[in-house]
């Protein structure tokens, strides 16, 4: 059991409170008199979720994105938000970060309404978190990761694989293709299309650690199996690395992709915008055909802390 998988398993035992979901959702939900509040946070860290060397406007961007890519699985409008910063003694990082977080906060309607900074010791990582609180009506059931069924489709909002492929040419020292690069600095949340499907969904949840390890997670929350047939790429990528299996694979397992991850009715025609990538059935865990042949899963199937 993994570092992080042993904490969760700690705190489920405290988070006792219907809100939470059991731990096994990326959002908390609380009703009140007038909408649904839907309550996220994420923190990120350097040297783990952005490099030293990532513009700051970008890494506020990205704070923003992933939050508002919690709210986007939920189908939730975004009303505002928390910052905690830690101050690393370098202002001009700090304003170029507040530049990006301010430009996405503006962009998708979530402004702050407060927060915390703290000081960090010289030379201690980034370590930067926000907190997201979104809306949703009452008469809409907001989807968790632990209502697909056997017979569902499971679909994502797009490819799968551009963000680590970008983050690779980083740390090999190049910048190009700059798609792949911005894929990785800067993804956009699918937030109109999330809300147009949360009423209609048997669950959805976003991928942010891997196509592979987040449809295991929904597996394993929905006490299903779900079965991976299509792994898809974008243009950009299959030119850079191809489309053999063990390059799908490196694309499934990769992470920071903040496309929507979702379980449909199976008599439901596919919405505009969504890919098929497999289908839930009886059973449990998660298996992987390619190309008409069962591909052994890889050891790893995703990012995981700890």
């Amino acid at each position: 059991m993994s570092g992080e998988a042993d904490l969760l398993r700690q705190l489920r035992a405290m988070a006792t409170d219907p809100a939470a979901r059991g731990l096994r959702d990326d959002v908390a939900v609380l009703p009140t008199m007038g909408e649904q509040l839907v309550v996220t946070t994420d923190t990120i860290v350097e040297g783990v979720h952005f490099r030293a060397d990532d513009p700051p406007e970008t890494v506020g961007w990205k704070l923003a994105a992933v939050n508002l890519s919690d709210l986007a699985a939920k189908g939730a409008v975004p009303r505002c938000c928390m910052l905690n910063h830690a101050l690393a003694g370098d202002p001009g990082w700090d304003s170029g970060f507040l530049e990006g977080l301010s430009r996405a906060l503006g962009r998708f309607g979530m402004p702050i309404v407060g927060g915390d900074t703290v000081a960090l010791p010289a030379g201690t990582p980034r370590t930067i978190s926000l907190t997201a609180i979104g809306e949703v009506p009452h008469a809409v059931a907001i989807p968790s990761r632990s209502g697909a069924r056997p017979g569902d489709r499971i679909c994502v909002s797009g490819p799968v694989g551009d963000a680590g492929a970008g983050l690779a040419l980083l740390e090999a020292g190049k910048t190009s293709p700059a798609e792949l690069v911005r894929a990785y600095r800067v993804p956009v949340p699918h937030l109109t299309l999330g809300q147009s499907l949360a009423g209609t969904v048997h669950a959805m949840m976003d991928v942010s650690d891997g196509l592979l390890i987040d449809v295991a997670r929904m597996a394993e929350a929905s006490n299903c199996a779900i079965q991976i047939n299509h792994v898809p790429l974008s243009p950009c990528y299959e030119a850079l690395r191809g489309s053999s299996v063990q390059a799908r694979l490196e694309a499934a397992t990769a992470g920071d992709d903040y496309v929507l991850l979702m379980a449909l009715p199976g008599e439901r025609d596919l919405p505009r915008g969504l890919i098929q990538v497999g289908h839930c059935k009886r059973g449990e865990g998660v298996s992987l055909r390619l190309d008409g042949k069962a591909v052994r899963l890889p050891a790893r199937l995703g990012y995981e802390h700890g």
